[in-house]
């Protein structure tokens, strides 16, 4: 037979996969597949992504929960805690009775196309059933054109052009979509007509439509045609691994193995091949190979004047090889290294609980008097975000801030603010404009995007990119140790710091904890410390000492 591309004569095939494996690595679904993987040592469970996945549950529960009041006896829930094959039987039996609402359906098992899955909710559609997702993410921005119903009426039927809200592409939950469109077409239970899927976000405000027909994606392609070429692609490496066949997917270092629990399986493999993803990374490293460049040793003498990267310069990844070979962290690409600095200087990190709300803004003053006490300043609500005290806390940042840049002003000095990376900054200083538009203290729009187009607005983030070379990363938690700064608490990083942000606020019910609250603020004001250090490194003498590129 024939598997997605892969001939296998005389071979039957059980592989069946979820909807999962369309947006996850090849090497991963052929490692998951390998029934001589069963015992390899893979990575503890990520605690913050643990955390991510109970609260989905918890949120698409809270969701269920309001559905099934307004709609009553229409409802149907299959129960969670059932076998597998028990809850199947039961959503099989509630779609052949016409169940108008399926909460947490496990559709039949799609055989002869390698399916297996479910949905949160299946809504009976002119004789047949539409899929709906619950997810604890914005699908929608400001805007105009989505189309959505009222979650309490989850049907396309009736779907209209929101005024206010458009699409925010989120490719993985189209995917997940058609996943269950195909397997509730195999079953002979989908809707007719077009296909389909609708989508209920963070807020749970609305249900987004998307036609999964509709040439929406790169080249004219559907969303259910994207996913057919990619599930069949997965189900051909993960058949070929389940039968010990010549493997489909080989290892090769991407954003994706930052959380993979196969990470310390492929990291072993990469490092003894030397291979040439340890230092470029996707496509890049696709097209690298392309030409037969396949290890870190022979990127280091390649000339890739003829090889298109769409990752970073070609020079850059020979440069980078190098360094990687030297076993250096971060090089010059320039041969003399600058940063803006001002009279007086403030440094300014944001703190955010997912999309739900920015809720502390913290500032590191120094440099000129201007009646303000140097050092860290923070600017905070322990109200769980989302929340109106969100208003106060952005109102009372921004008012302080611009009060400084208006004293340095009227004094003659130089005035700057600076960021790591800017585009999280940039977003929640918009979004909160926008949300909390009209309260007291509150900017508009306009007056935060003149600011951050400014010069008086810097991303340190860029100067590192744009001036240095960095083989393990251009994070600030990975380039501020080189400039001889070190975060206090040893678990330093954005994800701990959402678990601590629950503790701190009682997110689970339980009492606040004070300290976690202090260790929020210490972390905040360690990164706008570590800022200030790369600048005061990028300023001195030892760039002089570090290797430039043009030396390798």
């Amino acid at each position: 037979m024939s598997v997605g591309g892969l001939r296998l004569l005389g071979v039957t095939s059980s592989v069946l996969l979820d909807a999962g494996v369309v947006t996850r690595c090849r090497r991963r679904v052929h490692l998951e597949s390998d029934p001589s993987m069963v015992d390899a040592p893979k990575a503890p469970p990520d605690p913050s992504g643990e955390q991510r996945r109970a609260d989905a549950m918890a949120h698409r529960r809270l969701v269920a929960d309001r559905m099934a009041k307004v709609v009553g006896s229409d409802w149907t829930e299959i129960p969670l805690d059932a076998r597998t094959a028990d809850r199947e039987r039961a959503t099989l039996a509630a779609l052949a009775a016409g169940a108008r609402y399926v909460w947490a359906p496990v559709l039949p098992r799609d055989l002869g196309g390698g399916r297996r899955g479910g949905i949160d909710l299946l809504v009976r559609v002119d004789g047949g059933y539409v899929p709906v997702l619950v997810v604890r993410h914005k699908i929608t921005d400001p805007g105009s054109g989505a189309r959505t119903t009222p979650v309490g009426e989850p049907t396309p039927i009736g779907m209209r052009a929101d005024p206010r809200r458009k699409v925010r592409p989120q490719p993985r939950d189209q995917l997940r979509l058609a996943h269950a469109q195909r397997m509730l077409q195999a079953a002979g239970f989908a809707a007719g007509g077009r296909s389909y899927g609708g989508v209920i976000g963070m807020d749970a405000d609305v249900v987004l439509w998307h036609d999964l027909d509709a040439p929406t994606w790169p080249g004219g392609r559907t969303a259910l045609s994207e996913y057919d070429s990619r599930f069949g692609d997965r189900l051909a490496v993960a058949t070929a691994a389940s039968i010990g066949a010549e493997p489909l997917a080989r290892p090769s270092r991407i954003v994706e193995c930052r959380s993979c629990p196969w990470w310390p399986v492929c990291e072993v493999d990469l490092r003894e091949a030397r291979d040439v993803s340890l230092v470029v990374r996707g496509e890049d490293a696709v097209q690298l190979r392309k030409v037969g460049i396949t290890t870190v040793d022979q990127l280091a003498t390649a000339d890739l004047r003829d090889v298109p990267l769409v990752g970073m310069p070609p020079q850059d990844a020979v440069v980078l090889a190098r360094a990687w070979l030297r076993d250096l962290t971060v090089v010059r690409r320039v041969r003399e290294v600058t940063v803006p600095r001002a009279d007086v200087e403030v440094d300014v990190d944001m703190e955010s609980f997912g999309d739900a709300g920015a809720y502390l803004w913290g500032c590191l003053v120094s440099g000129a008097d201007v009646g303000e006490p140097l050092g860290y300043r923070p600017f905070v609500t322990w109200d769980p975000v989302p929340c109106a005290d969100e208003a106060r806390s952005f109102a009372e940042f921004w008012n302080w801030l611009m009060g400084v840049r208006l004293r340095a002003t009227a004094r003659g000095l130089s005035f700057r603010a600076y960021c790591y990376n800017e585009l999280a900054e940039n977003r929640w200083l918009i979004a909160s404009a926008d949300r909390f538009a009209g309260q007291p203290g509150v900017p508009t729009v306009k007056q935060v995007q003149a600011f951050i187009s400014s010069d008086a607005w810097f991303d340190v983030f860029g100067s590192v990119r744009d001036q240095f070379l960095c083989a393990h990363g251009k994070g600030l938690k990975t380039i501020a140790p080189m400039a001889g700064f070190h975060w206090r608490d040893p678990e330093a990083g954005g994800e701990n710091s959402m678990r601590w942000y629950r503790d701190a606020v009682g997110m689970d019910g339980l009492p606040a904890e004070h300290s976690q609250r202090h260790r929020l603020l210490e972390y905040n004001e360690d990164d706008v410390r570590a800022t200030l250090a790369l600048r005061d490194w990028m300023a001195s003498p030892a760039m002089g000492r570090l290797p430039y590129a043009g030396d390798l």
